[in-house]
């Protein structure tokens, strides 16, 4: 085991420990979830279930499993560690005839099976949600892919960078002059993640309302990524503008944007109501551009964002960043700092929510986590286990799944199922 210290350069009591609860019976207790999905998205709509309790079982393709556990940082597979956590691993070698019988059979015993294959995938495979269903008729089958399971693209293959590319989203973000730019973390599918863990909650209400038995949910990233562009297709077919890209500024408001400040820091404000934009103008020295026709309302200054941002990027520039953000708290003006992932974990506000926890890791120790989102005041989510070693519960799912002993020993012959023996 690495020194703990070494791992977290000395930032041990920042973070607020907890303990695993195996005991733990959240609101989706009892949900059982089949999970052959892979990367981000699918994990993403796990993760929400099993963090309330849900027994989500990770159908990993061997010999490698799930290509998140690939995702390293300096050697640890710290994004399969946070995403899998409350998670079970059962290993299979898909190509193995029978592993789409074993599928089935899990299939016909679960609420929720969720699958991230391309589409017609899962037909080949005789696992038609229509087939799946009639044995089944109270599952839900979550269908994670890039573009849908219907339409001119539906059979390509959709990585979230395509989607984010593809949504508008990359040439609404960067600077006019430059490149567009894509997000640097995996933000279409953690966007479908939510979205499909909230659908797959309304579908379980549907069912226990006797008002839909079971459903298929057809779960694109393109979409999802593109709903959160708001109103950017209403603004054009009204207008007939392509918005540009503005770096860190807005095309709705201003002053917003972030401002460098005497210290080589930076902060971000925003002005987005009338009160508020007075305020910083005020408190920049300049409630002239108050009474200015120019500037009288939000549209106005939008025209004037770049002449607005150079007067209070001038201001700030002459502020270290806690003299600036001590002046904007005092004028009661939204500020705050920009902060990188090392100022994060030390904030007081960050330490004192608990937003950060440490949980047991058999590899390093202690791994942080962020504490599950949003919080429930009577019936909050908790952490009932770490991430799976890849295989460890093919053995007792299999068993709770009514195989025998000798059933279980025949797919492990068959080459089938891959997995620890029981402990």
């Amino acid at each position: 085991m690495m020194d703990e210290n070494d791992l977290r350069q000395g930032k041990i009591n920042i973070m607020q420990r907890k303990s695993f609860n195996s005991d733990f019976k959240g609101m989706l207790h009892g949900v059982r979830v089949v999970d052959l999905s892979r990367v981000v998205a699918g994990n993403m709509v796990t993760l929400q279930l099993a963090d309330h309790g849900a027994d989500v079982i990770k159908i990993e393709p061997m010999p490698n499993g799930d290509p998140l556990r690939s995702w390293r940082d300096n050697g640890y597979s710290t994004y399969w560690k946070v995403y899998c956590r409350n998670k079970r691993s059962l290993g299979l070698n898909f190509r193995a005839d029978g592993a789409s019988d074993l599928i089935r059979d899990l299939a016909t015993q679960a609420d929720v099976m969720v699958e991230g294959f391309r589409p017609g995938t899962l037909e080949k495979m005789g696992l038609a949600p229509d087939t799946l269903i009639a044995a089944n008729p109270k599952l839900i089958i979550v269908r994670v892919s890039g573009f849908g399971q219907s339409g001119p693209y539906s059979p390509r293959p959709g990585f979230g960078t395509l989607v984010e590319a593809m949504s508008g989203f990359a040439s609404r973000n960067g600077f006019a002059d430059r490149e567009p730019v894509l997000p640097p973390l995996a933000m279409a599918d953690m966007i479908a993640g939510l979205y499909g863990a909230f659908a797959t909650v309304t579908a379980l209400r549907a069912r226990e309302r006797g008002e839909a038995p079971g459903q298929v949910i057809d779960l694109s990233l393109l979409e999802p990524m593109i709903s959160i562009l708001g109103p950017e297709a209403a603004g054009y077919t009204i207008t007939g503008n392509i918005k540009e890209r503005v770096g860190s500024g807005s095309n709705t408001a201003s002053p917003r944007n972030v401002y460098k400040t005497r210290d080589d820091k930076w902060v971000a404000l925003s002005g987005s109501v009338q009160a508020m934009a007075e305020r910083v103008l005020r408190l920049v020295g300049r409630d002239d551009m108050n009474h200015d026709p120019r500037y009288k309302d939000n549209a106005s200054r939008v025209k004037h964002r770049e002449e607005i941002d150079r007067i209070v990027g001038a201001w700030v520039g002459k502020q270290t960043r806690e003299e600036a953000l001590k002046a904007f708290t005092d004028a009661s003006v939204t500020a705050a700092p920009v902060y990188d992932i090392s100022d994060l974990i030390e904030d007081e506000h960050v330490v004192g929510r608990g937003i950060f926890e440490e949980l047991p890791d058999e590899e390093l120790g202690w791994v942080q986590h962020h504490a599950p989102v949003p919080r429930l005041s009577e019936t909050p989510a908790e952490y009932r286990q770490p991430a799976p070693r890849l295989g460890q519960h093919t053995w007792d799912v299999l068993a709770e799944f009514g195989f025998d002993a000798a059933q279980i020993a025949a797919l492990r012959e068959a080459g089938i199922v891959v997995g620890e023996e029981p402990s």
